[in-house]
């Protein structure tokens, strides 16, 4: 027998034997939970509870008839004696002691404790030290005690939600779209542009066309660099890591108007491969969304997964919902998923195992997401094209060069103490992925990538797929308005190289979606000119031939991008892309001259992507 395990049968047993006796537990699954937590680098009790066969109540209710102690199921939030400052602090702690005072209904004060954790020898002492405290004791679960503290915290983590990265962080918050020094100089900017084209209109019109066209083509190379990306690799052994060298994992799904997915979620989350007595999943639900609420208690919840209720307020997006959440995990490490996720079973391992071999500095690594559904129609099939472009060539490219990484909406594994550090997600924010990868190098950290991917299904109709391109558009550009506040702080923040990326991942890509069809356009324009045999000006000539090239070469770019990107399996509709992608790219312009409206007029409005339950590949 393993000294580990001898150690428990020698010190603990004799004290749980009455308590298991109680709760109907066989010796052979306590020999085997035993096991379990020498393995684990855990304890007994954390792995009972852990294994589901009984509940905290249970668990907790036996220990105190076992000791003679008066058992709570439930606090009363008001009658808790705490510090307002101490409830941060205790909703995060994995202490074994966990332990408050209640004013009970006859006016004395009554130490609670939940003995997360702790020996159960160390608890027997103390009350055989302190025999008058045994009748003032009361022991309640974990779970009843963090429950009190967080609806007695309910509303200074709200507005905390809202506003802390405003308050502590004001230069970095998308509250304000646009700062009075970027008013007066884009309005400085607007009139001396109008004046100039009364005065100069052909020369204006030039200066502009070759301006806007830099952006597109620095799209366009940067696209042709990343083509030299080599394909990311799956590290060996990830199975074999020993489960006692593991943190604690959280994993946060943001979640509203779920319900028809939670099944396919829970699921997924259940494959993960992780101890569960190392994890934790929170379901991060606003207070107000009763069908994902009721949706979810449909199904009976493992020990390690918690629901989340964010109360209802404005702005109503996803980043707040998270910022409500991340003070309450307890992981060193934590992941975010959407809901329609189904990621890897070994992705939490290889993102640790990453995290072991990157330093400090390391704050995040971001796993590819991949489209199930290609299959089922021409916008799924583009998306998913776009999508391996984008995370299994751009990002891997830009990763091995250490610089900006603008983040894919999930599966974003962190340091929580770096992210705490940069102050979190802006719930002000619609695209709060690309501003936090901005943010994050800002500070000194770096982002990279790893293998193993996150299946999602990708819109399937106009309907769905224009409002999320659009809120990508708009988000887009906030993050870049709210970073070049001040350009030169941003430039001695990132470097060179990380301040012209930033320049052709956020401004660029917008620039480049809106001008597309006016370059198509001035093109035709000009060209059916020579056509004719209308007289045309040398400039203009220069400027068709520079524009074909850089649809030409924008096209290309993007084609051979994802050609690479792509497995051999999934190549097989690369004609079909082709044939439409002048179509696709006309529907992104749209998008985005539809985000400029939507930044003017409801700057920090989040259009809800509706999910379903997935009909493509199965888990990955």
């Amino acid at each position: 027998m393993p000294s580990g395990l001898m150690g428990f049968f020698l010190s603990e047993f004799d004290i749980w034997r009455p308590i298991l006796v109680r709760l109907c537990i066989s010796s052979d699954v306590v020999i085997k939970l035993a096991a379990r937590a020498v393995d684990n680098g855990t304890d007994f009790q954390s792995e009972l509870l852990a294994s589901n066969l009984i509940s905290e109540d249970d668990l907790f209710s036996a220990i105190g008839q076992e000791f003679g102690v008066g058992f709570m199921a439930e606090i009363e939030p008001d009658r808790l004696v705490m510090k307002p400052e101490d409830c941060a602090l205790f909703l995060r702690t994995r202490s074994k002691h966990l332990h408050v005072k209640v004013v009970e209904r006859d006016g004395r004060a009554h130490p609670v404790i939940a003995p997360s954790g702790m020996n159960l020898s160390t608890l027997k002492g103390l009350l055989r030290r302190q025999k008058a405290l045994v009748p003032l004791l009361r022991i309640t679960t974990p779970r009843a005690l963090r429950r009190a503290v967080l609806e007695r915290s309910r509303m200074s983590l709200a507005a905390d939600a809202r506003n802390g990265l405003y308050e502590r962080m004001p230069d970095c918050s998308a509250r304000l779209v646009i700062s009075a020094r970027q008013g007066v100089f884009i309005g400085a900017v607007l009139v001396l542009l109008m004046l100039a084209a009364a005065l100069a209109t052909s020369a204006v019109l030039l200066s502009a066309h070759v301006f806007f066209s830099l952006f597109f083509l620095a799209c366009v190379g940067l696209r042709f660099a990343a083509t030299r990306s080599p394909p990311p690799v799956t590290p060996p052994g990830l199975e074999a890591i020993p489960p006692a060298d593991l943190p604690f994992y959280s994993v946060l799904v943001a979640l509203h108007g779920e319900a028809e997915v939670i099944p396919q979620l829970l699921a997924a989350l259940d494959r993960l491969v992780w101890p569960r007595s190392k994890l934790e999943i929170k379901l991060v639900c606003e207070a107000d969304d009763r069908q994902t609420l009721d949706a979810i208690g449909a199904h009976r919840l493992p020990h390690h997964v918690e629901v989340i209720e964010v109360p209802p307020g404005l702005p109503r997006t996803k980043p707040k919902a998270l910022s409500f959440a991340v003070p309450l995990v307890k992981g060193d490490y934590a992941v975010l998923y959407d809901a329609e996720d189904r990621p890897h079973p070994l992705q939490l391992l290889e993102a640790w195992h990453r995290f072991q071999r990157g330093g400090e500095a390391l704050a995040c690594v971001q796993a590819p997401l991949e489209i199930s559904n290609a299959g089922r129609g021409l916008i799924p099939l583009l998306f998913a094209f776009e999508y391996a472009a984008l995370f299994r060539g751009l990002l891997p490219w830009l990763s091995g060069r250490r610089v900006v990484l603008p983040l894919g909406g999930t599966s974003n594994h962190f340091r929580v103490a770096a992210l705490d550090e940069v102050g979190g997600w802006d719930p002000y924010n619609v695209t709060e992925d690309a501003d936090l990868g901005l943010r994050l190098v800002r500070f000194g950290y770096r982002t990279e990538t790893i293998s193993l991917p996150t299946l999602e299904d990708a819109p399937e109709t106009l309907s769905i797929w224009l409002p999320q391109r659009t809120r990508w558009f708009k988000g887009w550009c906030q993050t870049w308005l709210v970073h070049m506040r001040d350009p030169a702080m941003l430039f001695s923040d990132v470097g060179a190289r990380s301040f012209v990326l930033a320049q052709i991942l956020y401004a660029g890509l917008v620039v480049s979606a809106l001008i597309h069809p006016l370059l198509i356009a001035f093109a035709l324009y000009l060209g059916a000119q020579i056509a004719l045999g209308q007289p045309t000006l040398g400039w203009k000539v220069t400027l068709l031939v520079v524009d074909v090239l850089n649809i030409v070469c924008g096209y290309l770019s993007f084609f051979l991008l994802g050609w690479y990107s792509l497995r051999k399996p999934d190549r097989k509709a690369f004609w079909r892309v082709v044939t439409f992608t002048p179509v696709y790219w006309m529907m992104m312009s749209f998008a985005a001259w539809r985000s400029l409206l939507h930044l003017w007029r409801r700057p920090h409005h989040w259009e809800k992507t509706p999910h379903f339950r997935a009909v493509g590949r199965g888990p990955a």
